[in-house]
């Protein structure tokens, strides 16, 4: 048992904690790293021959002889799969790979015979390497929560001999997806290019000319051509380059008549924009804070969404994004998959770093106080420099003064990890037990950021990582505080804040994190959690969302000062499509709750006092769409509320927010016996045309504000305040005017070893209940800090 200081619990580390502390910093070598003092090297490679054939069912004795190789549960990650070593396996039939680490497989595996693949319960992002195994049959790739049905469209097509996907037979789908699809797109982009590019090419042209209509018709080809679902955008941008490509080529004489010059350019050219990120390293992990080379106010312009150009993001190459994080116009909505960026910056050199855990039998020092030690290592630290945005005048802009820029949730320690994504920031609530004096503090100025495999505390005004908690093979997604009572092993009651975390794997930890300590875990779902919140009435209640299309209500208990806790789930909301965003009625919390869905927008009745432990949705909510028609069914991926009333969604309308009431429209729903009924629309936001789905929005209801990130690192800012009397006044009557943003702060030009950080994606825009720090969440892997000043 372990001694607890006073102030503390004593208890036993029921499950491990991992919070980072300095230690010497490892060098990394090509082939393993170097530990600290010992000057030799671990080889990390676990594919051996031996293991090979021991694995061969049955076993073998020469790897040409195996044609069933089973490799699951082995931990392997993609740097295990030895392409020639493989290559020697020349008559494999039937591979397992099934519960293993792989994020991708390597593009020259060499199995020409292959016919059976399981590569399951894995972390692959991409599936378009799988065109290397041409007799493949039988594929299965499920609980790879990265891949989306855009990444199975792709592979029916790759794969002529593709029967069985993921236990299904795909055959007849297969073949439309082979023919009809294919037919479909190639009448239109070769429609597309008689229409409007044909007339652009002279008979005589030069070697720039060319690549210019090359260019510009493969991105107006993947904007302009649209055939199938939305659902399927990823898929048909991904076919229409194809088939452009194809159809340049025939028109250039089948590559015979190309000028030699003209394709080594387009050679070229391909190289660049399909440059992927650099593989992740084990090196420490780097919390970096960003020092600006001019400390002024970060302004920018109010503007009209409408005058900004249609995003074209990554339209000359196939995009891949998630929270599947694919291309974020993908099939599934997870926050898992990363969005694929052509980001080249080097890593930003720290000015402030955080370690890892302490060998055991180290005290747990305060990780906030800064040692004599890390401050001199601060100091010797090179200068990044940020330019900010010019000040224009504008008496409404609010000034917001960049603090820093923080790099601290890396995957495997690398600085070089621009691809990790940031999905959900919550402020940590304070406590009032008045031995907060200082007012700053009171107002809470520390944040809990989530994404990849740890969650970070960083205090906003210094930007130091206070802790930081990591799961391996975990993808957080999700956090949320709230404050229990807990009793002290003196008898004495104490009120502590916990840290709530989710993500891909299901499970809920439980984290109280002025003890360091993770006391618990609840595992919820079976499939990953999008989002969780807690019940601003009840301290133990935890609403978490998931991807098994269900929103479990779950007590989560008070733990004891040996930090014994029983959880239970106390309901189950039945959803008809995956929840991406909840939020609890504010006017009765413990009555309703709001969730916006992959196909909708939908309230359920939550109250304890009825019988029923599953229940489906009330009302399923419709908004207009492009053609103005109402809709009920739609991707809702932004939700929350402005004040008791006022809902604030988005996404059923490309480059618009919707502003509804909650109480109109949901007493609209009483006075029929319908379950869908229209949103009560009281206000439209301009904001960016992107198709991009997965940037949400927030709002700071106390400074009746709704921010909004977009495709290119701008935060988009509403001041709703001037407003919310003529909504009350308008009896529910729409106005027809859209409102433009107040102002939107753009990405500054943030340089790393003089390298400039583009193609940010702003996933989540979080503000303090203050709105005195706004925090922007980002898609490479970089939490942005701004103080209003």
């Amino acid at each position: 048992m372990q001694n607890w200081p006073r102030t503390c619990f004593k208890g036993f580390p029921l499950i491990p904690v991992s919070f980072t502390r300095k230690v010497p910093r490892r060098q990394s070598t090509a082939d393993g790293f170097v530990l600290p003092g010992k000057g030799r090297k671990l080889k990390m490679s676990k594919v051996t021959t031996e293991l090979l054939l021991e694995r061969a069912v049955p076993r073998s004795t020469r790897l040409r002889k195996i044609e069933t190789l089973n490799l699951s549960k082995l931990q392997l990650k993609t740097g295990d799969l030895d392409p020639r070593l493989f290559s020697r396996l020349r008559h494999l039939q039937n591979l397992d790979l099934s519960d293993n680490l792989l994020d991708k497989l390597p593009a020259n595996l060499s199995l020409p015979d292959l016919r059976v693949l399981n590569c399951s319960n894995n972390q692959l992002e991409d599936v378009t390497v799988l065109k290397q195994f041409p007799l493949l049959e039988e594929l299965n790739y499920e609980n790879n929560v990265y891949l989306t049905t855009n990444d199975d469209y792709k592979v029916m097509f790759l794969l002529q001999n593709l029967r069985l996907l993921n236990g299904k037979d795909v055959t007849k789908l297969a073949n439309h997806v082979r023919v009809v699809n294919s037919r479909e797109l190639t009448n239109k982009v070769t429609a597309h290019w008689e229409r409007h590019f044909r007339s652009q090419l002279p008979e005589k042209y030069s070697a720039e000319h060319v690549m210019f209509i090359r260019k510009k018709f493969l991105k107006s080809a993947q904007t302009h051509v649209i055939y199938g679902p939305s659902s399927l955008g990823e898929f048909t941008r991904w076919r229409v380059k194809m088939i452009a490509e194809e159809l340049l080529a025939s028109m250039q004489g089948q590559e015979e008549n190309t000028h030699p010059e003209t394709q080594e350019r387009m050679e070229e050219d391909d190289e660049e924009t399909t440059e992927n990120p650099r593989e992740v390293g084990d090196d420490d992990i780097a919390q970096v804070t960003l020092i600006h080379s001019k400390r002024r106010g970060n302004h920018s312009t109010a503007g009209s969404a409408s005058k900004r150009p249609r995003s074209q993001y990554n339209t000359d190459e196939e995009v891949v994004l998630s929270p599947r994080k694919s291309s974020h116009s993908q099939d599934d909505p997870t926050p898992d998959r990363p969005r694929a960026s052509n980001q080249q910056a080097k890593v930003a050199e720290e000015t402030h770093r955080n370690g890892e855990q302490p060998p055991k039998g180290q005290s747990h020092r305060r990780s906030s106080q800064l040692t004599e030690e890390q401050k001199s290592q601060d100091q010797d630290k090179r200068v990044l420099t940020i330019t900010p945005v010019k000040n224009l005048e504008d008496k409404e802009v609010i000034s917001l003064e960049p603090l820093h820029f923080l790099q601290c949730h890396s995957k495997g320690n690398s600085r070089e990890d621009f691809k990790t994504q940031l999905w959900s920031c919550a402020f940590e609530p304070p406590l009032d037990s008045g031995t907060r004096k200082d007012p700053v503090v009171s107002t809470s100025r520390t944040m809990a950021t989530c994404g990849g495999e740890s969650v970070c505390l960083i205090d906003c005004e210094t930007g130091i990582v206070l802790k930081k908690y990591k799961v391996p093979a975990e993808e957080f997604f999700t956090v949320a505080w709230t404050t229990l009572t807990m009793v002290t092993n003196d008898g004495r009651k104490k009120k502590h804040n916990i840290l709530a975390a989710a993500g891909r794997r299901g499970i809920v930890k439980l984290i109280h994190v002025s003890a360091d300590f993770c006391y618990g875990e609840i595992k919820a779902h079976k499939k990953p959690i999008a989002t969780a919140c807690f019940s601003p009435t009840c301290e133990t209640h935890l609403f978490t969302a998931s991807y098994d299309k269900r929103i479990g209500l779950w007590d989560i208990g008070v733990p004891d000062c040996d930090y014994n806790f029983k959880a239970s789930q106390l309901m189950v909301l039945e959803v008809a499509s995956i929840p991406l965003r909840i939020a609890l009625v504010p006017s009765c919390p413990d009555q309703f709750l709001l969730a916006g869905c992959e196909e909708g927008c939908f309230a359920w009745d939550i109250r304890l006092d009825k019988p029923q432990k599953s229940r489906p949705f009330e009302v399923a909510f419709q908004f207009p769409n492009d053609e103005g028609e109402e809709t009920a069914s739609h991707r809702v991926d932004g939700l929350a509320f402005l004040n008791k009333d006022v809902v604030v969604s988005k996404s059923s309308k490309t480059g618009s927010i919707y502003l509804w009431s909650w109480s109109q429209s949901f007493e609209a729903q009483g006075k029929s016996c319908q379950r869908t009924r229209p949103a009560l629309i009281l206000a439209e936001l301009e904001w960016s045309t992107t198709d991009l789905p997965y940037l949400t929005l927030s709002t700071c209801p106390a400074a009746e504000y709704v921010f909004c990130g977009d495709e290119k690192g701008s935060v988009w800012m509403y001041n709703l305040s001037k407003h919310s009397s003529a909504w009350r006044a308008s009896k529910g009557k729409r106005s027809e005017n859209r409102i433009a943003p107040t102002q939107i702060l753009e990405w500054p030009e943030l340089r790393a070893n003089g390298e400039l950080l583009t193609e940010v994606l702003i996933n989540n825009v979080v503000t303090d209940p203050t709105f005195t720090y706004l925090i922007a969440l980002t898609g490479v892997n970089i939490a942005a800090v701004w103080k209003k000043t």
